[in-house]
């Protein structure tokens, strides 16, 4: 079958453009490997999207689901393999199928990275979390750790310091690679633990602490809540060699979500400079949406006069 436009991804930034292309009667299909809704199904609580109040990550992906079937969107549960996306006919392929569409919009999003330490995973999302903007109210005068190094580390903790009654930035690099100095860290309500390298967290039914190591020597912090803020990743390793992406491998786009190649598009968490937020993830998939359908319109109408 051929596809006006084939979205990968099935998350918020996927089926809100999903649902502008069905609405404006493009025959659309999302290729989506893991659940409707992406890895919103993996978030506790969110208190940041319009509309609630407070919802299960995995009840608002339910909502985005209803309303992409309401519509009669079709999802294609399968895991792409390979594209070819040069020509007016973009080709994906999965370990079944081979799929066809005039236009390709990727909304692959990307994951954050993780320590890699014990306890880390038993704790995810009962005190560790990835998204200080996110979670970091659930910590409201309660004692946190920001692990990590960097600009996002940094302003992560600041973000944490005006919510929480104490903020721990633990971080293995050197200052100055941060953008703020100490001191003003200091005046902040963050204490910088340098050259920490975080070992375990634990706890019983929550986070109760974390250990780490500094200069050889074994310590302990009693904190409530444990951010991890070292990077996130795309899923775009396939892409490499076909469109072009930022050094960290996030697709690099225009303002009207235009990739490298003509026809293909991207939105939400995997183009290089988005927030990584729901709301601006179902913002650029408007966007991608739109410029999808005035390209195969124009398509339409160069092949018919041809």
């Amino acid at each position: 079958m051929l596809y006006d436009v084939l979205i990968i991804g099935g998350g918020p930034a996927g089926i809100t453009a999903g649902i502008y292309l069905k609405r404006a009667n493009k025959k659309v299909a999302i290729l989506e490997k893991f659940a409707a809704g992406g890895q919103i199904n993996l978030i506790g609580k969110i208190e940041n999207y319009l509309g609630f109040e407070s919802i299960e990550g995995e009840a608002l992906a339910g909502h985005f689901a209803r309303h992409a079937k309401f519509l009669e969107i079709p999802f294609i549960h399968e895991e792409a393999k390979e594209y070819e996306l040069d020509g007016d006919i973009k080709k994906i392929k999965t370990r079944k199928n081979v799929y066809e569409a005039k236009c390709v919009i990727f909304a692959l999003g990307c994951h954050s990275r993780a320590l890699g330490i014990n306890g880390e995973k038993k704790f995810k999302g009962r005190g560790v979390s990835y998204c200080a903007v996110c979670d970091g109210n659930f910590f409201k005068g309660k004692n946190v750790v920001v692990v990590g190094f960097g600009d996002n580390a940094v302003s992560d903790a600041l973000y944490l310091a005006d919510i929480c009654q104490k903020v721990y930035l633990m971080t293995d690099r050197k200052m100055q690679l941060f953008m703020h100095n100490e001191e003003e860290l200091k005046s902040n309500n963050i204490t910088v633990l340098h050259n920490a390298v975080a070992t375990e967290i634990e706890g019983e039914e929550a986070v109760e602490k974390i250990k780490y190591c500094v200069n050889s020597q074994d310590e302990q912090l009693f904190v409530d809540g444990v951010f991890v803020a070292v990077g996130r990743s795309p899923e775009t390793e396939m892409l490499a060699d076909k469109l072009k992406l930022d050094d960290k491998g996030f697709i690099i786009t225009d303002h009207k979500m235009q990739t490298s190649l003509p026809g293909v598009y991207a939105c939400g968490d995997v183009r290089a400079d988005n927030i990584k937020q729901i709301l601006t993830a179902c913002g650029d998939g408007v966007v991608a949406a739109t410029e999808a359908i005035k390209y195969v319109s124009l398509l339409n109408v160069r092949n018919l006069k041809n």
